[in-house]
């Protein structure tokens, strides 16, 4: 299965292309990633690193197609399953996302609580979306980056280390709730990556192999999460 993320009216971000459920599609001309072609990735994270849609949709694919790690682009595509993605959905990715790394930034600062505030603040929104869990979030937010913004510049006078991508990833997360962003989970995976990889080379001393090792880990971890969350999703109805 590959997947793709639309905009409202079920339409392609860049360049606007509307689709329809069912039906296939072909491009002609020459195929060139990320300018011609129709897009996909084969994980669902993947897709939404490139496109924070409100529809995710599982696509077919044939014909000529392209590859990178990531992203693929194809000669013929259709659509075979659309579901809604909402601001809430979002909201419970960048958790996740911040929870990942959550540890790290703790074992380096065991005493500031911020961070984990501001994810708490933001899972009792998921629970109770009101306007006084919503403004507690935006406040939890504002402490998150403080304490992203300290662990920077203790970065900055020591070793390099990973807690400043840990404190902002949970910043983003509290972000997302704040003001309904989706490219605020984008942000907080990111940081989750970067975590991780500067992590695991502060570990292992070395310097590609680890970080690849790291990012690709994260990216399997965040994959799968979206894959769990597919059975939450409402599926859209449609009538072509």
């Amino acid at each position: 299965m590959k997947y793709k993320f639309l905009k409202k009216g079920l339409k392609s971000a860049y360049g606007g292309f509307k689709w329809k459920v069912g039906q296939w599609y072909e491009y002609e001309g020459k195929l060139e990633m990320c300018q011609r072609g129709f897009h996909c990735s084969k994980g669902i994270y993947q897709a939404f690193s490139f496109v924070q849609g409100e529809f995710l949709a599982e696509v077919e694919v044939k014909g000529k197609h392209l590859t990178e790690e990531n992203k693929e682009v194809w000669e013929k595509m259709r659509l075979t399953k659309v579901y809604k993605w909402k601001k809430i959905d979002n909201v419970l990715f960048a958790i996740y996302a911040a929870r990942l790394v959550l540890d790290i930034f703790e074992k380096k600062y065991p005493e500031d609580k911020r961070p984990r505030q501001a994810i708490e603040a933001a899972e009792r929104y998921v629970k109770s979306p009101t306007k006084k869990n919503k403004d507690a979030a935006y406040a939890a937010r504002a402490a998150a980056y403080a304490a992203a913004y300290a662990a920077a510049y203790a970065a900055a006078h020591a070793a390099a280390d990973a807690t400043y991508a840990a404190a902002y990833a949970v910043y983003a997360a509290a972000y997302a709730v704040a003001h309904a962003a989706a490219y605020a989970v984008a942000h907080a995976a990111y940081a989750v990556a970067d975590a991780a990889a500067d992590a695991a080379y502060a570990a292992a001393y070395a310097a590609d192999a680890a970080a690849d090792a790291a990012y690709a880990a994260i990216y399997k971890k965040l994959d799968k999460w979206c894959l769990n969350h597919l059975k939450e999703l409402e599926v859209l109805k449609w009538k072509n």
